[in-house]
């Protein structure tokens, strides 16, 4: 968005005003990772890749966010994606992409056609990711909204949680429309900037954290969450 003289609009001094109104209470809240999945995040057999670089630097970040979540006992959930051969490249737009040869993502070709079918190693969770057995899974998302035809609402009510802590990918499509869920649902939308990546581009990744930030919710690095949650910074973590 521009203002009448062409240039863009800057709300950071809204932006910062309302980091300084939110308030977080470990004991309502709850991590939500999205699509944490080798389709995405393996650079090795990523059917629809988010760039190396990008991978290396939100599976760290999220190691992060869930050791810390961990220590102010905050529950972690992770939500994850498999597309069954009914649905797999299905939608009207995806059926025009693919049969234009088009690729999803900008940087690497996408293999759409194979993205994260049952038992496929594409639909595997990320080896690296820290996931524990009193972590909560939720294995029925089919589209871009974590919500949309899952158990995730009922788990989330009955832990009492209202506020979300959102890692994942991708930035511009499951996140974003996680996003616009959680807040028609109203919970308290936490997007962590450090552990989130989108395949489709830098450019959407920022639109997407932007449009969080100034409608949605609230977009913090993990520096300023541990900080809001009282968490302990990791040894050796950037300031």
């Amino acid at each position: 968005m521009t203002n009448d003289s062409g240039g863009l609009i800057d709300r950071s001094a809204m932006i910062e005003r309302m980091k300084d109104e939110l308030q977080l209470v470990a004991a309502r809240s709850a991590v939500v990772t999205i699509d944490c999945q080798r389709g995405n995040l393996d650079p090795e057999i990523a059917s629809l890749p988010v760039p190396e670089a990008e991978c290396r630097r939100i599976l760290g970040g999220i190691n992060r966010l869930l050791a810390g979540a961990r220590e102010a006992g905050v529950p972690v959930v992770h939500v994850d994606t498999v597309y069954e051969e009914s649905l797999l490249g299905k939608h009207p737009f995806e059926r025009a992409m693919l049969n234009a040869k088009q690729s999803f993502t900008p940087h690497r070709q996408s293999d759409f056609a194979r993205h994260k079918s049952p038992g496929s190693p594409e639909a595997e969770l990320m080896p690296e990711i820290d996931v524990r057995p009193e972590d909560y899974r939720v294995g029925s998302k089919r589209t871009f909204d974590m919500f949309y035809g899952t158990q995730l609402e009922i788990l989330l009510r009955s832990l009492d949680v209202d506020t979300l802590l959102v890692a994942g990918c991708n930035t511009n499509t499951c996140v974003l429309a996680s996003v616009y869920g959680a807040y028609v649902r109203d919970y308290k939308v936490v997007v962590l900037s450090d552990c989130v990546a989108s395949a489709y581009g830098e450019d959407l990744h920022a639109f997407a954290l932007s449009n969080i930030q100034r409608r949605l919710g609230w977009v913090l690095t993990l520096d300023e969450l541990e900080e809001k949650l009282g968490i302990s910074r990791p040894a050796g973590a950037a300031r």
